[in-house]
This record gives C-alpha cells, sequence and structure tokens, in this order.
C-alpha cells in the first residue's frame, strides 16, 4: 500500500457516504439498484454461508454486486481493477465488482459507523487492508473470519506456511486475510547523475553530504517514510530485537537512539536542512522527476521501469538496496464482519490469487506475486517467466534475496510518534 497507515483507534470519528466518496469515471447507480444488487447477494452474510462447499458460494454469488474499498491513488491499480479483473470476474462468474476508492481511516469509520448502527447488510465487503490497520480492525471484530481455508486457490497456491501470509505486521493473520500482492522497499537514482549508489549507512551519509539539499525523505506517518526510518534503524540497530518487543514508548526510544542520532545528523544535508519535509511520497516522487532530488524510495519494487516507460524517470534511473536488504510486506485483502455479500467477495478473493490474475498483475503492473511459483504448473510458470520486468529494476530473486520483516505493528506509530519528536528540526 502506498500510502499511510493510520491506526484507526486514532482516527476522528468522521464517517463519510458511499455517494461521497465513490469512484469517478464509473455508471452511477440509483440507490434503489444499488440495493436490489446487494440483496441478490443477500442470503450470503452471517451463518448461511458457513457449511457451504466453494461452489455453493459461486452459485449464491452468481448476479450479485461486490464492493472492493481500498485506497484509490495508485491510477495504473485502479485502471487494471476495472479493465481487467472486474470485466474477469462478470464473466466468469456473473458478479459485478465495483471499486470504491477511499482511504482506509475512512473505510474503517464508516465501517465501525455501520456496525454500530446495526447494519447487517452493510455497505462494505471487500477491503484492502493491512499493518496496524488490520490490527485495530481484527481485534475490535470489524472483519468476518477466518475465511481463508474455504478458498482453493489460497490452499492450492499460496505457501501457507510463509510468514508473509500467516503475519501482517507480526501481527496473526489466523485466516482473516488472503495475500493480495507483495511490496518491498527500495531505493531510486539516477545513475547519470550519481552514480555511486550507497550501500548501507555510511555511504547514505556521505550521499547526502556530496549532494546537499538535495535529498530528503516524505514526513512522518506516511507510509513510505515511515519504512524508510524503520530500514534506517534495521541497519544500524538490527532487526531481530524489535520483533518482539512491547510497545512501550520509552523501551523503543532505547532501543532506536543509535538511528534517531543518526537521522539528526543526516538533517543538515536535507532538503530544507532537515527543518520539515515533504509531506507525502507523491511530493518526493515529484521532486525526484522533476530533479529538484537525486533520491526516491518506494514500496513499489519494480514501479521504476514503468515510470522509465512513461517518460517520468530517465532511461538511466536505477532502483537499488542497502546490501543489508530493506524491508518488505504484503498486501491483503479482508472481508467486512457485516457484509452481505460475503460469498461473492470470497469468491472475488480468490479469484485474485488465482495464477493467471496474478500473472496478469505481475505483467501489467509489475507487483510482486503472492503464489508459491513452485506451486505452478508448468504452463502457469511460463506465463510468470516470460514477463519482462523492463529497464531499472532490481531482479527479483536478488530483492526478495534481500527481503527483511516488517516490525509488529504497534510499534509503527510509537517510531512515528519518536521521529517527530526527536528528529524534524533537530
Amino acid at each position: 500500500m502506498k500510502k499511510r497507515v493510520v491506526v484507526f483507534l486514532m482516527t476522528a470519528v468522521m464517517a463519510l457516504g458511499l455517494a461521497a466518496c465513490g469512484n469517478s469515471g464509473q455508471k452511477e447507480e440509483t440507490a434503489g439498484e444499488k440495493q436490489d444488487s446487494k440483496e441478490q447477494g443477500s442470503t450470503q452474510g452471517g451463518a448461511d454461508i458457513e457449511g457451504m462447499t466453494f461452489d455453493e458460494l459461486k452459485e449464491s454469488a452468481k448476479g450479485s454486486t461486490v464492493t472492493f474499498y481500498g485506497w484509490g491513488g495508485d491510477e495504473l491499480l485502479n485502471q487494471w481493477l476495472d479493465d481487467v479483473f472486474a470485466p474477469a470476474m462478470k464473466e466468469e462468474y456473473d458478479i459485478t465488482m465495483e471499486r470504491v476508492p477511499m482511504d482506509i481511516d475512512q473505510v474503517l469509520s464508516q465501517l465501525s459507523g455501520e456496525i454500530q448502527a446495526g447494519e447487517e447488510d452493510g455497505s462494505i465487503d471487500m477491503i484492502w487492508i493491512n499493518g496496524e490497520n488490520f490490527q485495530s480492525a481484527k481485534e475490535n471484530n470489524m472483519l468476518y473470519g477466518p475465511f481463508v481455508e474455504k478458498l482453493p486457490n489460497f490452499e492450492e497456491y499460496i505457501d501457507t506456511e510463509s510468514e508473509d501470509v500467516t503475519l501482517d505486521f507480526a501481527y496473526p493473520i489466523e485466516g482473516y486475510e488472503a495475500p493480495y500482492g507483495k511490496a518491498q522497499m527500495v531505493m531510486i537514482a539516477d545513475t547519470a547523475v550519481t552514480p555511486d549508489l550507497p550501500k548501507n549507512t555510511d555511504e547514505l551519509m556521505e550521499f547526502a553530504k556530496n549532494n546537499k539539499g538535495k535529498v530528503t525523505y516524505p514526513a512522518l506517518p506516511d507510509f513510505t517514510g515511515s519504512v524508510f526510518v524503520r530500514n534506517i534503524i534495521y541497519e544500524i540497530c538490527g532487526y531481530e530485537q524489535f520483533l518482539d518487543m512491547e510497545a512501550d514508548k520509552e523501551t523503543v526510544k532505547e532501543a532506536i537512539e543509535p538511528a534517531l542520532a543518526y537521522l539528526r545528523e543526516l538533517n543538515p544535508y536535507l532538503w530544507n536542512e532537515g527543518k520539515t519535509f515533504p509531506e507525502s511520497s507523491t511530493t518526493v516522487d515529484n521532486m525526484f522527476a522533476d530533479g529538484e532530488l537525486v533520491l526516491n524510495m518506494t514500496y513499489d519494487a519494480f514501479g521504476t521501469s514503468i515510470k522509465i516507460a512513461d517518460g517520468m524517470y530517465t532511461e538511466t534511473t536505477q532502483s537499488f538496496q542497502f546490501d543489508k536488504g530493506t524491508i518488505g510486506n504484503t498486501n491483503f485483502m479482508a472481508i467486512a464482519a457485516n457484509s452481505g455479500n460475503k460469498a461473492g467477495a470470497m469468491v472475488a478473493i480468490n479469484e485474485m490469487m488465482s495464477p493467471e490474475i496474478q500473472a496478469d498483475r505481475y505483467d501489467t503492473m509489475k507487483v510482486l506475486p503472492v503464489v508459491d511459483y513452485g506451486k505452478l504448473s508448468d504452463a502457469q510458470k511460463e506465463a510468470f517467466d516470460k514477463v519482462d520486468l523492463g529497464k531499472g529494476n532490481i531482479p527479483q530473486d536478488e530483492l526478495l534475496s534481500k527481503r527483511l520483516p516488517e516490525m509488529p505493528a504497534e510499534l509503527v506509530p510509537v517510531i512515528e510518534e519518536i521521529w517527530l519528536e526527536e528528529v524534524v528540526g533537530k
């Protein structure tokens, strides 16, 4: 997810109407039409689906509408969902997919409001979610599950024992999420401008000194800025100690102090001397593309080639990692506890994990697939093998060989708070 993750319990209760955040460019349905399409799947809610086989779930979901709520800031993803995934679902299962772009804090606020109001046929079916948002939603009984054991593609094509699938920011998933795609942080530079790319934090310091005012990172709690800081922490402090650390602010602060000292030392060489930081990863990306910055970073591991092809980046732009690696995580799909179309949501989530759909995302969007390559047939492997990742990307084997685990979800907002107090302007 390339936006900031927001801790739901810290958000203001500001439930937004679906009409205010609908998908621009999609046909508007009247309230009656939308209700009719949801009612076709009303038997799929609650205990009615518990004893169904997957074939029965598919039959029950025919003719229904599944709403898919998630961040709408990735236009390439939006286009793929609308032009590839939605038509595939309609043709194969007679299910209409309705994409609803909305920030995750707003999604969870709306979901909470509907549950508190006793809505048993809620407006939200599928949710793109992970990290502390998932932990908060699950602990507050806002999600349906466990459900993944009902999905044939999960059992057949996913490595169900991998921590990429069993843990979400070190929090046990327990069947309440299914994998959507993988992400991993990479840094980006134009080798024609800065041919020597930093391999560790010492070299990054020299890189910043040699390019004073042309290096920065997004202000936390931006999702990308946050993972960049956590990667600095891993480089300097190691990562093992954080995997089972309690979210006590003083304990965390003491553990990360060497990294905080490094970031404070880095500040004078940053854009605006570290007094302020760009508000978002989108801003940093634009500043890099315009030449105002010589360093960029992203969770979109293979996105560099797409931006080279689009002309946003130069042909000499290159993604790179530190020698010790970079943090990776998995994007997940969950189902709202009060979804009126749980059967349809499960059919859609199952299809999202199919080798065909995953291969198409890998080819079209250069998204790291979640399927286990070793579980694929020769023909299915060929679909992945023939994908050209394009220019400027780290080869997948090299990238994944340096994949580091995420911290526990509850540590992330603590670190973000400490960064604001101990690094900005210091």
